[in-house]
């Protein structure tokens, strides 16, 4: 990490320690984001001390799921999270029946296909097993990158919910194993290939930019946001949020610290 970013930060911590505007107001001043491990709780992390020194103490509390980040924050009980793209959470939305919204884009995670089998996508066999997430937005994902691959092709190249069903022709007869996002490097061993989100991917130890055989590139347009109520808009406390997170310095940790496995949105 450069020598900007590391005084930055040794100066944020400083002033939250002295208890900046934060002093006595407790849970007043507190906000609570749910996010999953890598990388969103490392960039909220970061933002921490930046945030203390606004009077905005951030309690990050991290899940290993993408349901219980959105029905908590549905229920009240944290007050928005930081894990999800648009169509995923128009697609929770449809099923739960919430009304949560995106409120501000903060970077994209290329999503990708991984293998401890094969060396590249071409010397899949025939009958091969691909694992891919189980729930449509993450499975239409997966499958637009294999079709972008030429392993399959879809009645609707662009639909952000495809699934197995709807692909027309699949050459090398491939399997497709349907299984929650998180447990799928978890399954590497087993099958052929696994398409994975990068954050599941980089928890596990995994480099997307090495270890993909194949990743989406820089034009993605899975965001991920955070997300909360309506009423979040405006919260002062998340707006905060909102400006540190989309700040020079979050773009600067992000680029270092992933190395294009991550990418700024901002």
């Amino acid at each position: 990490m450069n020598r900007r970013i590391l005084l930055t930060l040794i100066g944020s911590l400083a002033l939250a320690a002295c208890g900046a505007k934060s002093g006595g107001e407790g849970a007043a001043d507190t906000l609570t984001v749910a996010a999953t491990a890598v990388p969103h709780a490392e960039i909220l992390d970061f933002v921490k001390p930046m945030l203390a020194r606004e009077g905005v103490n951030l309690d990050v509390r991290v899940f290993n799921d993408y349901v219980q980040p959105n029905t908590q924050v549905a229920e009240g009980r944290i007050a928005v999270n930081y894990f999800q793209t648009g169509p995923y959470l128009a697609e929770f939305n449809k099923a739960h029946g919430t009304r949560l919204v995106t409120i501000a884009g903060i970077h994209v995670e290329p999503f990708g296909a991984y293998s401890r089998k094969w060396k590249a996508l071409a010397d899949l066999p025939d009958g091969a097993t691909v694992a891919i997430p189980n729930e449509p937005s993450n499975s239409g994902r997966a499958l637009q990158l294999l079709a972008k691959a030429g392993l399959v092709t879809l009645r609707d190249p662009k639909s952000a919910s495809a699934t197995p069903k709807d692909i027309v022709t699949n050459p090398k007869k491939l399997k497709f194993r349907e299984l929650e996002a998180a447990t799928l490097p978890r399954v590497l061993d087993q099958v052929d290939l696994a398409m994975i989100n990068t954050n599941y991917a980089l928890d596990a130890g995994l480099n997307p930019t090495r270890d993909a055989l194949a990743i989406e590139g820089k034009d993605s347009p899975y965001v991920n946001f955070i997300v909360g109520p309506e009423s979040a808009r405006t919260d002062p406390k998340v707006q905060k949020l909102v400006a540190a997170l989309r700040s020079p310095l979050v773009r600067e940790f992000i680029e270092h610290k992933y190395k294009g496995a991550v990418l700024p949105a901002f």
